[in-house]
């Protein structure tokens, strides 16, 4: 027998179940289930040997940080209304911002503490003073309000607008909150410590006071022992089969936005968001076979089921001794795999988020209506084309991913995020130059 021994198959109840097909709405978002064929370079979130709270990321560069950046282990996402109509005061808030994170991310304030005087509002609210940058990272987007809003093209970029920055579909099981969806800018600040990754995106906030309001924010975290994968709220591991971060060629293939029509957004990438509530409480009543099965992976060791390795390959071919499947026909795997998909591959980049409790009631059997935990993952996904990579994938999940069962989208927003900015320059500024 083998040391493995999440390996034999469970409640043969449960395979009836899994074969029988889902109904409701689940992104690619799961990454710990998603796998590829081939066995999976070094994760993108390998922790850095350097003091976590030491690290400095260059802000400036040819693309933005915190889309191949090394995962940090807490992130604070959070979208913006504009309230101007003039083009000028857009532009210089984004110069501004430029400017601030450049500070930011060295771990620098936004001004000199022993120069200010009691009389004067502080430029920057202090609470990260001395703690470092944290490796904080802050990536821009646009969204598609920027270019027309209620018909209007208030920024005269209504014709910049890119192909590929699509109006997302209505995806099966979606129940999409306004309050937790859309946006006209996107901002996300990920950093080794929380209290920096929202101290940035509070600054940038209050900078745009009277410009623009906040749509919406939150905060996520991921944790794992040094070197391994982190694990989601399900307890398995989330991310496994990314493409390599460190292999460019598979960075421009499937991430970095090159020809799709708007030379302003070349070395951009398109990030779809997606706020996603875990029913625990169900899931945590499930065998851990069962479990395995709708992932499509063994919890333990995170190895594709069959396999004994978390970064051995995916055999969608294999079968078990009663000549079924071995990796059921709807589990999250085999649907989100790059063989199911015409190839199609996204870089996720997702966390987890706890907001505490809520009432719900629920979609699924037993119906209950409770209060229950608020909590799941903040999933984010880069590609060079949504059209391509997050939209078909999921239109596949979410009509027939058994993981839907214990999944909701509430949430939901897509940017343009453009390539990064040069010193001297501003985010975005392509998109403005004539």
């Amino acid at each position: 027998m083998s040391t493995h021994d999440d390996n034999a198959p469970k409640e043969a109840k449960r395979r009836g179940f899994l074969k029988a097909g889902g109904v409701a709405g689940l992104a690619a978002a799961l990454g710990a289930a998603s796998g590829g064929t081939q066995a999976a370079a070094k994760p993108s979130h390998a922790p850095d040997a350097r003091d976590p709270m030491a690290a400095a990321e260059p802000f400036f560069g040819e693309h933005q940080g915190g889309i191949v950046t090394p995962q940090q282990s807490h992130a604070y996402v959070a979208t913006f209304d504009l309230k101007t109509e003039k083009r000028d005061e857009l532009v210089q808030l984004l110069r501004d911002w430029t400017a601030a994170a450049a500070k930011l991310t060295r771990g620098a304030a936004l001004e000199d503490y022993g120069q200010t005087g009691d009389d004067a509002v502080p430029a920057d609210s202090g609470e990260a003073l001395g703690i470092g940058p944290a490796g904080l990272t802050i990536t821009f987007g646009f969204g598609p309000g920027i270019f027309t809003h209620e018909g209007k093209d208030r920024y005269g970029l209504a014709a910049r607008r890119p192909a590929a920055l699509v109006d997302l579909p209505r995806f099966n099981g979606d129940q999409l909150l306004p309050e937790k969806s859309g946006g006209d800018l996107f901002v996300q600040a990920c950093a080794n410590d929380t209290q920096v990754a929202f101290h940035a995106v509070r600054q940038l906030a209050k900078m745009g006071y009277g410009i623009l309001q906040m749509r919406w924010g939150q905060a996520g975290f991921m944790s794992s022992a040094r070197g391994q994968t982190p694990r989601n709220l399900m307890g398995f591991k989330d991310g496994t089969n990314n493409p390599s971060t460190q292999d460019r060629s598979l960075m421009n293939q499937f991430v970095w936005a090159r020809d799709e029509g708007s030379a302003w957004m070349n070395g951009g990438t398109y990030t779809v968001v997606r706020r996603i509530r875990i029913t625990l409480e169900h899931w945590d009543r499930m065998e851990r076979g069962f479990q395995e099965q709708v992932v499509g992976r063994h919890k333990l060791s995170g190895a594709p089921i069959g396999k004994q390795h978390e970064h051995d390959p995916v055999d969608l071919t294999a079968t078990d001794k009663d000549g079924n499947p071995q990796i059921p026909e709807n589990s999250h795997v085999r649907l989100s795999n790059a063989a199911s998909n015409n190839g199609a591959q996204i870089l996720r980049r997702a966390y987890s988020y706890n907001d505490s409790t809520n009432f719900y009631i629920e979609r699924w059997p037993p119906w209950r209506q409770e209060t229950e935990y608020d909590a799941g993952l903040l999933f984010i996904a880069h590609q060079r084309d949504p059209r391509t990579g997050f939209i078909p994938i999921n239109e596949k999940l979410s009509k027939l991913d058994m993981m839907n069962q214990f999944t909701t989208h509430v949430g939901s927003g897509i940017f343009a995020c453009p390539p990064g900015a040069r010193e001297g320059s501003f985010i975005g500024a392509g998109l403005f130059e004539v």
